[in-house]
């Protein structure tokens, strides 16, 4: 199978983050429409979103997995973890340099975003297929620290747990000269909205029917505490 499913966090239809970022990016993962997007002096615009284009505006709870049970299977397992899952206060997002590529992120710790992210990475484990060859070479572990190397092998990928960083990728990695062209102009697109006041009430299940496909929300599963 070269399916992918995966637990992500996105805003609600009804938030305007959703929209704002659909249209940063070029495409709204939950209907599969693209957008015209506006033009970056001196850039290609859709070359820089492209990876996070493809993935659709998310955060990463539970990363992508092949199968190793059926759809239906991992499917419970989500709406199970969701229905025992409170709603939470999200912090205001703002935009921010991580590791040279632009991302959303919390602006204060959030512990429930922590315990989302952990909960999501074990209940969904036992439907995941472990990870090929090439798929581990893809995280280039010689350059892994030794504990993110621990969590690929035990989890199929290395930043989980202590290891993961909440955030939602509005370009790919830049050079300072790119940045300084690129940060204020996502600021404008995204900034004001994703700086207010939100509520956690879903987890999303997206989906890749094949490699390189783009990711589409399959379901939004309401978090029922």
């Amino acid at each position: 199978m070269t399916a992918r499913l995966a637990l992500y966090w996105a805003p609600e239809v009804t938030d305007p983050l959703h929209t704002a970022a659909s249209r940063w990016l070029g495409r709204d993962a939950e209907t599969g429409a693209t957008f015209p997007q506006d033009p970056l002096p001196g850039l290609d615009i859709a070359e820089i979103t492209a990876d996070a284009r493809n993935y659709g505006f998310h955060a990463t709870l539970k990363p992508p997995f092949r199968l190793a049970t059926s759809y239906d299977a991992a499917r419970a397992e989500a709406v199970a973890l969701a229905a025992r899952t409170a709603p939470f206060e999200l912090p205001p997002l703002a935009v921010m340099d991580l590791g040279g590529f632009l991302a959303l992120r919390e602006s204060t710790p959030c512990p429930a975003l922590q315990a989302l992210a952990d909960a999501c990475v074990t209940a969904l484990d036992p439907h995941r297929a472990p990870p090929t060859e090439a798929e581990v070479a893809r995280r280039r572990p010689e350059r892994l620290s030794e504990a993110q190397r621990t969590m690929l092998s035990r989890w199929g990928y290395p930043y989980v747990f202590a290891e993961w960083q909440f955030h939602l990728t509005l370009s790919r990695r830049l050079s300072a000269e790119e940045k300084a062209v690129v940060m204020p102009a996502a600021q404008r697109a995204v900034g004001e909205v994703a700086a207010r006041p939100r509520v956690v009430r879903e987890l999303c299940l997206f989906t890749q029917v094949t490699s390189g496909a783009p990711f589409l929300i399959a379901e939004r599963l309401p978090l029922g505490g």
